[in-house]
């Protein structure tokens, strides 16, 4: 059958020869018949623990993305391991510390990365001392999300061709349940209607396809508005960029900004609030009647326009919206009687009519007059551009929405934290690289022409094993791979 040095290749013959005489004599060899080197197999097979079995997926997958990006310039194996855990097992870090124990044979103690996310993020001037001369002493760590934005934003550049023409910016809220006020969780207006509960404010910055620039963190109590232009600011100072498009939601429109964009010679892009403008403005939308498709312009003072669309499918969706508000309206405020905890400004609440101190009733003539204004969407704009590319280049805000449910992760679990600050900014740097890696995964797999989701993706990386070993009679250690 052949010759052979190596056990593996013999016991590969053995099988041959077995089947080649199963063949010739038309029954199978007896099952007491003793081959040799099972025994040395069964032996060494035996020997083989859970330790040698090693998860190899994640640190393939993504830590190779994780190098290719340029995070791998990070000093720092418990980063890696935190990015890439997030990505493979999102969870506590309690469950982090038993995915790296369990797989990768890594054995931290809890309390060691919970001090780590302590020094993780220090840049703040409050956190600096000086010493007897005056001269600032920076706090012990390394400042590893300006080092995260930093490479971030140069793997963007270079993805975007060398070039930052657009940017996205938005905020959102992450809330945290059963926790006290501090310095950074204040109760602010909540965009997951969780008024009552301390929050913070996350606010992002991306470019086309919603490749990461940078993000901000905020008091939960601060207005969106005064954060746009300082973040902007901010970044282009530190990163080098030009004079992009700023493009943002109606929530970061007010006079303020644009007058600081256009003070700092940014041209933007920003939804209007249609319904706010003047009695003027608002007589001119509705007198143009306009149908599915339709784009109309009105132009205001200093170069600004108006623009206005029409969708009949945004006219469906403000419709049921306007709809499901007024039946939870209704089943809330069925009495007729208005609670001290029921006063607040949010949503449908505008279509309530007060009468005296507590008596309310809802007010459906407002209610009907709204449906005028269905399907109806504005862009307040500086820009050169097009009505129609003005129009497509808002429409991208989808990109960064995308990020934010990346980004966001379970913030809620510890409601009360040491050096809360520090901790909070160190989870939404590990979410932001690991978004950035995704990023890139999905880049790749759509170059590949690959059908495989992101999910799926993930869920292949579990697949895939390493078992380690040492040779029984070499003692070499070898390694074997399977998915």
């Amino acid at each position: 059958m052949g010759t052979s040095s190596n056990a593996q290749e013999l016991l590969a013959l053995e099988r041959k020869a077995r089947e080649f005489i199963d063949s010739q004599l038309g029954q199978p060899i007896p099952m007491d018949y003793h081959y040799p080197f099972e025994d040395d197999l069964e032996s060494f097979l035996s020997g083989i623990s859970n330790t040698q079995i090693q998860v190899i997926g994640p640190e393939l997958i993504y830590g190779r993305l994780y190098d290719k990006i340029g995070y791998g310039g990070i000093d720092n194996e418990m980063f890696r391991h935190l990015v890439i855990c997030r990505l493979f097992n999102p969870g506590s870090k309690l469950r982090t510390v038993e995915y790296l124990r369990q797989y990768l044979n890594k054995d931290y103690d809890v309390d060691a990365i919970y001090k780590f996310l302590d020094n993780l993020c220090f840049r703040k001037d409050k956190d600096c001392k000086k010493d007897a001369s005056g001269k600032v002493i920076k706090p012990v760590g390394n400042d590893i999300k300006h080092d995260v934005e930093r490479i971030s934003y140069a793997y963007t550049k270079k993805i975007c061709g060398g070039e930052i023409s657009v940017v996205f910016y938005d905020m959102t809220t992450l809330y945290f349940e059963a926790a006290q006020e501090d310095d950074l969780r204040k109760t602010g207006f909540s965009k997951d209607g969780k008024h009552s509960c301390p929050q913070i404010f996350l606010g992002l910055l991306v470019t086309t396809g919603g490749n990461p620039i940078g993000y901000g963190i905020y008091e939960g109590n601060i207005h969106e508005g005064k954060t746009l232009v300082p973040m902007i600011k901010d970044l282009a100072g530190r990163h080098g960029f030009d004079h992009p498009v700023v493009i943002a939601d109606a929530g970061l429109l007010s006079k303020k900004n644009i007058e600081d964009l256009e003070a700092e010679k940014y041209e933007y892009i920003l939804g209007a609030r249609v319904k706010s403008e003047t009695a003027e403005v608002k007589e001119a939308i509705l007198g143009m009647n306009l149908e599915n498709g339709d784009v109309r312009c009105i132009d205001k003072a200093n170069g600004v326009r108006l623009i206005v669309s029409m969708s009949d499918k945004r006219a469906a969706k403000d419709e049921a919206m306007r709809k499901k508000g007024l039946q939870r309206l209704e089943k809330r405020f069925q009495t007729g009687k208005l609670t001290k905890a029921n006063v607040n400004n949010r949503g449908y609440n505008k279509y309530l009519k007060m009468d005296g101190d507590v008596s309310v009733t809802i007010d459906m003539d407002k209610f009907n007059a709204d449906a005028a204004w269905d399907g109806i969407k504005g862009y307040v704009t500086n820009t050169k551009l097009s009505d129609a590319e003005v129009i497509s280049n808002y429409s991208n805000l989808w990109f960064i929405e995308r990020a934010f449910r990346m980004n966001k992760g379970d913030l809620r679990a510890r409601p009360i934290y040491h050096r809360l600050h520090n901790r909070i900014e160190a989870h939404i740097c590990i979410c932001f690289t690991a978004y950035t890696i995704m990023l890139e995964l999905e880049r790749e797999l759509k170059d590949a022409n690959s059908d495989i989701t992101l999910y799926q993706a993930g869920r292949l990386t579990k697949t895939m094993y390493q078992l380690n070993y040492k040779m029984p009679n070499s003692h070499r250690t070898k390694s074997a791979h399977r998915q």
